[in-house]
């Protein structure tokens, strides 16, 4: 018996990633870009803030209303970073 991608425990349906020849890669569940430049670019995602880096990248199309992004250029990592919450505080906001 087959199991669908969301038939399993905690699986995110809405969050996918694809990368093709470390050469195209999409990212669906997006909803926002937060910085980008040719060796990184950090997104906020439906399983939480990811990180690309490469070389030469560029973003081909983003579509925040769909949550689709597609990447174009040579894809060295990706890595899903922890979200630190807020510091209490001026003190604490000044000094992250």
């Amino acid at each position: 018996m087959a199991m669908a991608e969301n038939d399993f425990p905690g699986a995110l349906g809405d969050h996918r990633i694809t990368l093709v020849d470390r050469q195209h890669l999409t990212v669906s569940g997006v909803s926002g870009v937060e910085r980008f430049d040719e060796d990184s670019i950090a997104l906020s995602t439906a399983a939480g803030r990811l990180l690309v880096q490469g070389e030469g990248l560029h973003i081909e199309k983003l579509s925040l209303d769909g949550g689709d992004l597609l990447v174009e250029g040579t894809v060295d990592s990706l890595t899903y970073e922890e979200e630190e919450p807020p510091r209490g505080g001026l003190l604490g906001r000044l000094f992250r």
